[in-house]
């Protein structure tokens, strides 16, 4: 007597059998009933060997779907097929997709390549799979991606305007299809193919004032900051080092050397390569007068730290690298006027314009931009860490000049 949907859901181990009360419901198919739940088994015979094929768990398999399985099973027997082993070989094509997939790929991928990046590099090019391509790519076989579902996916992105977001993340998806390509997993890089269907950034400098009358005013603001001292002497002290605004945000007491008036940023803390970090010298910051005298005013409020301009919420963090930028738009300069980053264009342009004699290695060295041309290696030499001393201490004091308003012309008036 075949089985009903009502005995399914109602029947109860017998007390007498304890490894199993079986309900058969026909052609090899029974309800195997014990302790741990109800499992559908069918037996069948094949090459002369009697075989059990496990149906599934009720009631995740409905009797009618476990009647389907045995159908299926029976029709892979008339055909001469073994369906325990038919059974196997797709949990097989399963786990093998499973592992093919481009988020498993992409995380491959990411695994082997993580340990060559930076900590920050590293963990960016992950968010952006997470948060932008996964959703909607991750789950799918790579090699079953195209081209078009690929831009369908960088479309959307596009409409949010965030356009450098786009054509990063078409670029990480080229190396994870790369990757696949060298692991087997497929067989093209559909990023490849979408080139010039994005598009395209427009480069964007950071904000920055190089006019020599509104860099003094600059400056007066900053002396006039009603904010928290600490960021008012981090906006000073940026103006006055140029460093990178994350040198300066997390710079350390450790790093400051006020009798030999240097910072010394690890190498480590730098925009470098794993390999420069690993194997670089610190980059050495010299101090003006004006410089160590801001960080003598600062150091009664946070020298007993760890950083020299802590969070304000806790003194175990750096100060937020938005910090500068929100002061000056207090100060009512906007993104499109300076940024924090624009100390660093403020400083270069105008000590080449405006101070005779400034060597252009002198001022890359100090921006601690890549060491290029024949001097090479011999910008942390004494002679010419005394050049770009000079430097430093001339540029303070024409800041200093600036900030007076003293023998400057509007760039503007003399064009």
């Amino acid at each position: 007597m075949a089985l009903t949907d009502t005995f399914v859901k109602q029947v109860k181990l017998g007390n007498v059998n304890k490894s199993g009360d079986k309900h058969a419901d026909g052609s090899g198919m029974y309800l195997l009933v014990k302790a741990s739940g109800k499992y559908w088994r069918f037996d069948y015979r094949h090459l002369g060997k009697k075989k059990t094929l496990a149906l599934g768990v009720y009631p995740e398999v409905s009797l009618l779907k476990a009647r389907k399985r045995r159908t299926e099973a029976r029709e892979l027997l008339a055909d001469g097929q073994d369906p325990g082993e038919a059974k196997k070989e797709t949990s097989t094509a399963l786990l093998a997709a499973s592992k093919n997939t481009f988020e498993s790929v992409a995380r491959e991928f990411h695994q082997v390549k993580a340990e060559g990046w930076s900590q920050g590099h590293a963990d960016k090019w992950l968010s952006g799979m997470v948060t932008y391509l996964f959703p909607a790519l991750g789950k799918k076989p790579i090699a079953s991606i195209t081209a078009p579902m690929l831009l369908v996916v960088l479309r959307l992105v596009e409409k949010r305007g965030i356009f450098e977001t786009v054509h990063t993340l078409k670029q990480c998806a080229g190396q994870v299809f790369r990757y696949g390509i060298q692991t087997g997993r497929c067989e093209r890089n559909q990023a490849a193919d979408l080139q010039g269907a994005l598009k395209p950034v427009i480069p964007r400098n950071f904000s920055a004032i190089v006019n020599p009358v509104e860099a003094g005013a600059f400056m007066r603001a900053v002396d006039g900051y009603s904010g928290h001292p600490c960021t008012r002497v981090a906006l000073a002290l940026s103006a006055l080092i140029f460093q990178r605004p994350g040198n300066v945000s997390a710079m350390e007491w450790a790093w400051v050397d006020l009798d030999a008036a240097m910072i010394a940023i690890p190498s480590d803390s730098m925009k470098r390569t794993v390999h420069a970090k690993l194997n670089g010298s610190p980059h050495y910051v010299p101090l003006s007068r004006q410089s160590l005298a801001l960080l003598r005013e600062i150091q009664p409020l946070t020298g007993n730290g760890r950083f020299v301009f802590p969070s304000l919420r806790t003194s175990n963090s750096p100060m937020s690298n938005m910090t500068m930028n929100a002061a000056m738009r207090r100060m009512g300069y906007t993104a499109e006027e300076m940024t924090s980053h624009g100390f660093r264009a403020m400083a270069r342009t105008l000590i080449k314009q405006e101070l005779p004699g400034s060597d252009s290695e002198v001022i890359e060295a100090q921006l601690a931009h890549g060491k290029s041309g024949p001097l090479g290696s011999a910008y942390d030499r004494a002679d010419y860490m005394q050049a770009r001393r000079e430097m430093m201490q001339r540029w303070a004091d024409y800041l200093d000049r600036l900030r007076a308003g003293a023998d400057i012309l509007p760039l503007r008036k003399m064009a």
